[in-house]
């Protein structure tokens, strides 16, 4: 005896619940909706609206608001998705300062850099430090932005933080940070109502004050 005969394989009828031409259709368009609701998101956090509700967000979508509950767990699954999708798309700017040349070359590149990140982030990044207070995913996402923006620092200005003590050295770049973030710019442009040039003139100015000071 041979044994049992290999069972043969029904055929599906194409159009039926099983076939792969179907399943991969209703795939293509559940992430087509998913990419509207999530782009959806961003243009109304572009608008101003940095606590949009899931009928804004299904409105602006033209889906339901059942449509958005059923693509995302809640509405912090949203955030976090559609903060992930913006991020992957700004990344191509974030190409590496170098290292070499003077401190006022690197302070220049540095800041310009950040202030077109920031230019295109704006309203994005002002909602996801807003909602990463109740969320530990945005949060995170932070951390690590924040951990990235410390170790580029790091290397942009190694020649000058190397001769330093650990804690120096972090105290340093703390401060860097700061005066190179979101909020540094936002203050100086919003709050002081400085020009865009104004602005990152007194950005260049500190950052090269401070590793200047750094390092003597």
């Amino acid at each position: 005896m041979n044994g049992p005969e290999p069972l043969e394989t029904p055929e599906l009828e194409a159009g039926a619940p099983g076939d792969p031409a179907r399943v991969d259709g209703r795939a293509a368009r559940s992430a087509k909706t998913r990419d509207a609701i999530a782009d959806a998101l961003l243009d109304l956090l572009g608008d101003g609206r940095l606590r949009p509700t899931a009928k804004e967000i299904a409105e602006r979508a033209g889906v339901s608001v059942r449509s958005v509950y059923v693509h995302f767990d809640d509405l912090e699954d949203l955030f976090c998705v559609a903060a992930t999708r913006h991020f992957g798309r700004i990344a191509p700017m974030l190409t590496p300062i170098p290292a070499g040349g003077t401190v006022d070359q690197r302070a220049h590149a540095l800041v310009s850099q950040r202030i077109r990140l920031y230019s295109q982030t704006g309203a994005v990044g002002r909602a996801t430090r807003l909602h990463a207070e109740s969320s530990r995913t945005l949060a995170r996402i932070l951390r690590d932005a924040h951990s990235r923006s410390c170790a580029d620092l790091e290397r942009i200005f190694a020649q000058e933080l190397e001769p330093l003590t650990e804690s120096d050295r972090l105290r340093v770049v703390a401060v860097l940070d700061v005066l190179t973030g979101p909020d540094a710019w936002e203050s100086l442009r919003r709050r002081d109502d400085l020009s865009d040039e104004a602005s990152m003139q007194c950005l260049v100015d500190a950052v090269i004050l401070q590793v200047r000071e750094a390092s003597t």
